[in-house]
This record gives C-alpha cells, sequence and structure tokens, in this order.
C-alpha cells in the first residue's frame, strides 16, 4: 500500500514548527503489514515495558509533547483522553511516547510526565521515557501527535494522525474522522484498516540535536 502525498509545507503556530508531512529523513522506516520494531523503555513510575511481551495485545503508540499546540488540542478537549480509555476497556495497551530530547521543547522527567498524567486526566498504559529518541526514530515519527497501531501479532496496522482534520481547532475534532478510533474498532473486529496510513499533523518531533 503506497504512502500518502503530502505537499511541502510548513506552519508557524505558537512559536511552534508544525510539520504536515515528514521532516526527517531516515534509512529505514517500518512498512505497513511487517514487524513492529521492538523495543524495550523505561516509563515515568520505573517500571519496563518490552513491545515483545505485548505480543497477542493490540498496542497504540502515541508521540507526545505537552507543549505542542496540537497536542493541547486534544488534550484540553479531552479527545485524548477519551480515546485512552476507550482503548483501554476494550483490552487496547495504549503508550504514550515522551520523545523530546533533553533539553528541548516537550522533554519530561519522569515526575514532570506523572504531572501531567494527573492533571490533565490522562489514562495511558504508560508514559514511555525516550530522551535519545530512539523509539521514535525506529518508527520514524516525525510529529506530535504521530499515531500507530500495532495488532495482536505484533504487526504494525496504522500509521498517521490521530484524525483527519490537520488543524489546532478543537471545534475540528468533532468534524474529524477519528483514524485510531475508527482504525482500532476495525482490527478488534479481525478486519483491516480502511485508512491504514494517513498524514501526520503536529508539531515537529524534538530530536537531539546533531554536531555539525
Amino acid at each position: 500500500m503506497s504512502n500518502i502525498v503530502v505537499p511541502r509545507r510548513s506552519l508557524m503556530l505558537g512559536g511552534a514548527a508544525v510539520a504536515l508531512m515528514p521532516a526527517l529523513t531516515f534509512a529505514a522506516t517500518p512498512d505497513l503489514g511487517q514487524p513492529a520494531p521492538l523495543f524495550t523503555a523505561i516509563d515515568s513510575n520505573g517500571k519496563t515495558w518490552s513491545l515483545a511481551d505485548l505480543k497477542g495485545k493490540v498496542v497504540v503508540i502515541e508521540t507526545t509533547n505537552h507543549d505542542c499546540p496540537y497536542v493541547r488540542k486534544h488534550y484540553s478537549a479531552q479527545n485524548m483522553q477519551t480515546q485512552q480509555r476507550e482503548a483501554a476497556a476494550k483490552g487496547v495497551v495504549w503508550l504514550t511516547l515522551a520523545s523530546s530530547a533533553t533539553g528541548e521543547e516537550g522533554y519530561v522527567t519522569a515526575s514532570q510526565a506523572n504531572e501531567l498524567t494527573r492533571s490533565r486526566n490522562a489514562a495511558p498504559a504508560a508514559v514511555l521515557l525516550d530522551p535519545q529518541s530512539k523509539i521514535a526514530r525506529a518508527y520514524g515519527a516525525t510529529v506530535t501527535p504521530h499515531m500507530y497501531i500495532i495488532d495482536t501479532t505484533g504487526t504494525l496496522v496504522y500509521k498517521g494522525g490521530i484524525d483527519s482534520i490537520a488543524s489546532a481547532g478543537i471545534a475540528d475534532i468533532a468534524k474529524a474522522k477519528q483514524y485510531v478510533r475508527v482504525g482500532l474498532d476495525e482490527v478488534l473486529a479481525g478486519n483491516p484498516i480502511c485508512d491504514s496510513s494517513t498524514r501526520p499533523y503536529g508539531c515537529s518531533l524534538k530530536y537531539p540535536r546533531t554536531s555539525t
């Protein structure tokens, strides 16, 4: 299945660079229908999570940056939290991935991540700390939020945006097709995801800076 082609452009919103297409090039990004990249990570409570151990479960990965207006849109509207709880009720493991590099916008310590979870009434299974952006890079994540769904066999079956309207406006949530919510229902029903590769939108993911 071919990826969606997105015009080369970016926006500035609230001082944050907003990417409407992948802004980084990776040597290899995971393909749909192929095994999702394995990882092991520590969460904000000190627990170790391994994707290999989650085989048999449907898994959602959500990249995050609490300072990003696009992330704030979905949390301020309680959209992200609602979908996290819906997923958990269906046995889905929802992992929020904090991949901003140390010292970059969106970087959080374990205690800061827990305070954000508490203050936003969020409900992921865990907040994984990825300050070296290793997991984000393995998945080819370019923005926050960038969303992925992995099925019970460990196969990557969705990558893209949380919904179909690339804006920071809360009012647009109700008008948008909820790609992740619909995709989860399709996977849990044993069906292929109709919109399996969509345009991710949000703030550019803050990878570690490279020396020149």
